[in-house]
């Protein structure tokens, strides 16, 4: 297993190069500079340039890209241009919020999904069976934006049940079940799609492996059905159903830009948005490669638990 792992773990690192430098490319790419963005827009332009000369945009683009990459090597993922702070220090700031967010639409899709699915698939054609295929198409159908714009209209502002935005209430003493509350309806628009697609790749493996010859060899011994379904059948449904979910670590990123936009939440995905529009290049290129750190984590993690859960596979 050990060596297993650092073969992936060596395999990745071409793959994270590649990505920082298309990434890097990218902004450079992009019209605007920080320099515009920080300074006003009546400065002279001497004074413009002193400001970019001491970010180092005046550099080459290769020479800031190697730069950039020395110092990442050392742990140093620079200073803001905007905050003057350490990138480091920002995301650490951001960063528990974004990973309640994720825990928490994580444990709702998970909940609800492969129980869903497994009785979908054992009671085919039944009006269960088609009420969870009707909710998993709509679930994967319906974009992010969409859901949020349409619960916060429905449960926060017209029936008041929820607020519409925020992490805490503004001014109150902490309690967990005020974090709840506001949790709830940003949890839901995240974990939403995940969910659908769980309970889609649930149902229809599972349906595949109860026509398997061991699970009517298992029936013939006089095995309980719960136990057959769940015991026998279940293990061997998971195994790509676990390759999806290590795949939905990284979406979970993605999808937070818009629903910790949306909900105004704290976290990772609104600061990747405010440093988009304000071209803070640093704090960018950061949870760029934060992302592709996931991306490569959650592929690594899927593999393991393929693994673990399929004995016939080799490392």
């Amino acid at each position: 297993m050990t060596a297993y792992i650092l073969r992936r773990l060596i395999m990745t690192i071409p793959i994270l190069i590649g990505i920082s430098i298309l990434s890097f490319a990218i902004m450079h790419l992009a019209p605007g500079d920080p320099a515009s963005m920080l300074l006003d827009p009546s400065i002279k332009p001497e004074d413009r340039e002193r400001m970019a000369e001491r970010l180092g945009l005046n550099d080459p683009p290769h020479i800031q890209y190697l730069k950039w990459m020395g110092n990442i090597l050392q742990g140093e993922l620079g200073t803001s241009y905007v905050q003057r702070r350490p990138v480091a220090d920002i995301i650490m700031e951001r960063l528990p919020n974004t990973l309640v967010l994720m825990i928490a639409s994580s444990l709702f899709a998970i909940i609800l999904a492969i129980p869903f699915g497994v009785l979908s698939a054992t009671r085919q054609y039944s009006a269960l069976d088609y009420s969870v295929t009707t909710f998993s198409f709509i679930g994967v159908a319906t974009p992010n934006f969409w859901l949020g714009l349409m619960l916060l209209m429905i449960f926060s502002v017209q029936l008041g049940w929820f607020p519409a935005g925020g992490i805490q209430t503004i001014n109150a003493p902490f309690s967990i079940w005020d974090r709840i509350h506001h949790l709830i309806l940003p949890m839901i628009v995240l974990g939403t799609y995940d969910m659908a697609s769980l309970m889609r790749y649930t149902r229809s493996s599972m349906l595949e492996v109860i026509r398997q010859d061991y699970i009517r060899t298992a029936r013939a011994k006089g095995f309980r059905e719960r136990t057959v379904i769940y015991k026998h059948g279940l293990r061997n449904a998971m195994i790509p159903v676990i390759t999806i979910f290590g795949l939905m670590l990284p979406t979970f990123i993605g999808g937070s830009v818009v629903v910790e936009t949306l909900f105004s939440w704290p976290g990772i995905g609104q600061l990747f948005i405010n440093s988009v529009f304000q071209r803070d290049y640093p704090v960018i290129m950061a949870l760029t490669m934060f992302s592709a750190v996931l991306v490569v984590i959650g592929n690594l993690l899927a593999d393991i638990f393929y693994a673990i859960v399929d004995p016939r596979i080799e490392y």
